[in-house]
């Protein structure tokens, strides 16, 4: 009897932990897993890997506002300067490249050696702040750069 009563809660307390993480996503959002380094309530994505699905194209050196939970952002705070993997929604079309428009979709962007000219998505703001609701996060390998 005790044994089936410990299951039932186990098996309980089990899909209530799947629910909450198949939340919907709203049609103009999207969900995505991103591999980087936490400082505060910054995050830095680090390199993609090949394994690395839902990523969203955002490359390396993105920086994103995390929107999270108390609970949350106490584990992820935690862990800052280490590697960590974190799951969480953005709004569709939020990302925007980094750099000044110069027109023509031409944007000027500071790079790793000095200043990059590249071409890419038109943005309307300059600056932009990119924001992730962080729904949960994991350990990753890795160590964060300096």
């Amino acid at each position: 009897m005790r044994t089936t009563a410990a299951l039932l809660v186990v098996f309980a307390v089990s899909g209530g932990a799947l629910a909450a993480q198949e939340k919907p996503v709203p049609k103009d959002s999207m969900r995505v897993t991103v591999i980087g380094c936490a400082k505060g309530a910054a995050f830095t994505a680090g390199p993609r890997t090949e394994s690395q699905v839902g990523r969203a194209d955002i490359p390396e050196g993105t920086r994103l506002r995390m929107n999270a939970s108390k609970k949350l952002r106490g584990e992820i705070n935690a862990h800052d300067g280490e590697m960590i993997q974190i799951t969480g929604l953005m709004k569709k079309g939020q990302y925007r490249d980094p750099g000044i428009p110069v027109g023509g979709g031409v944007r000027v962007a500071p790079g790793a050696g000095g200043v990059g000219v590249g071409v890419g998505r038109p943005s309307p703001e300059v600056g932009a702040v990119n924001y992730i609701d962080v729904e949960s996060w994991q350990p990753a390998a890795g160590n964060c750069p300096g």
